[in-house]
């Protein structure tokens, strides 16, 4: 077992929870399909994808709050399908905190304490330590109303970490918050999952937010799981068009491919390898994977454009570049020492190149 400071974690195993199977009707409507999953010890995985994929019916179904229609969820390999929510052993926090307006914040903080038979004293000094933990010390006496945003977020965390759960849900917790609020509240969450070594499962619908956080992301779309892997392994290696244009920026141009070459209009393409999709394709490359600096004649994939605007972003300039005889526009982020080294402008015609390690192809209808 890890011990901080009188809170008890749960000691480190190959994988905390498992579904597998898992299915959800709601009347004629199918929250989720066959969805399976298993989410090592400690680990933070996100559940991402847009309204109405599945994603928080899914986290309901595991903290046991909405019955499964089919299917089985495992807690260190016991079955705990049907086991009532109040013994299933989580903390969970939800997008609109739920504290309670007529206590105080240390009252809420051990709400879920009274049960633990620590005494007053007991309690009292796990409060402070939570508090103190998510940067709070000191505000016990105060009600939810008299607190930010953040600071609501915040007691709503320490009051799902006081029993010291073995499994942390959370539900958009941060997507009413204001943006520099959020990024610097999903540091402190981070931080604080990492120091436990608490199993956590997050909801969201923002990318960047599952980005920075999880260990693993499971990108969900009409309550099946499409892709499972990690920030990187998402980000560069999706393995449908759905994940492609979700997660991240991406270009997505109608193609047709055959032969280990891809062919827009009358320009053909070439290709890593030429294990990929014949036909008719979409093709995906994302805007910083095009070059723009020292691109020659001989350089692979390297197609005249012209840059028909160039927005300055701050870090970036985003141009939209039209391809000789394309119908679709090209997106690129070019660095702004390209754009000035380069003196690029808006109407210039440029080569630029579509490195073949870059390219994802998936199938389309003809």
């Amino acid at each position: 077992m890890l011990r901080f400071a009188g809170l008890v974690m749960p000691s480190s195993k190959p994988f905390y929870l498992r579904v597998a199977g898992i299915g959800k009707r709601f009347g004629d409507t199918v929250a989720l399909k066959d969805v399976s999953l298993s989410v090592n010890q400690g680990e933070l995985v996100c559940f991402l994808g847009p309204s109405g994929c599945g994603k928080t019916t899914l986290l309901r179904v595991i903290a046991g709050l909405e019955p499964q229609d089919a299917g089985r969820i495992e807690r260190g390999g016991r079955d705990i399908s049907f086991l009532p929510a109040a013994r299933r052993d989580f903390g969970i926090v939800f997008q609109s905190y739920a504290l309670f307006p007529n206590l105080t914040v240390a009252d809420n903080v051990s709400y879920g304490l009274s049960r633990r038979r620590l005494g007053r004293a007991g309690i009292a000094a796990k409060v402070e330590e939570l508090l103190e933990m998510v940067g709070l010390s000191g505000i016990g006496e105060r009600y939810p109303a008299q607190l930010s945003g953040g600071q609501q977020q915040r007691v709503a965390l320490a009051r799902a970490l006081a029993p010291a759960p073995g499994l942390l849900l959370l539900d958009e917790p941060l997507s009413a918050l204001d943006a520099r609020v959020r990024g610097r509240l999903r540091q402190q969450i981070k931080a604080l999952q990492r120091r436990l070594g608490v199993t956590t499962i997050m909801v969201t619908h923002d990318q960047e937010e599952a980005l920075t956080l999880a260990d693993r992301i499971a990108v969900m779309n009409h309550g099946m799981i499409e892709q499972v892997g990690t920030p990187l392994e998402i980000y560069r290696r999706p393995v449908s068009r759905f994940v492609a244009d979700f997660v991240g920026v991406m270009n997505v141009l109608d193609a047709t491919a055959t032969g280990g070459m891809v062919h827009i209009g009358t320009r053909a393409l070439r290709l890593l390898d030429d294990i990929a999709p014949t036909g008719p394709v979409h093709l995906c490359i994302r805007p910083e994977d095009v070059v723009v600096r020292g691109v020659g004649a001989a350089t692979a994939n390297a197609v005249p454009v012209r840059i028909e605007t160039l927005e300055f972003t701050g870090p970036f300039f985003r141009a939209i570049l039209r391809l000789d005889g394309g119908e679709a526009p090209l997106v690129a982020d070019l660095s702004i020492n390209d754009v000035s080294d380069l003196a690029l402008a808006a109407g210039q015609a440029v080569t630029v190149a579509l490195p073949p390690d870059r390219l994802r192809l998936y199938p389309r209808e003809a």
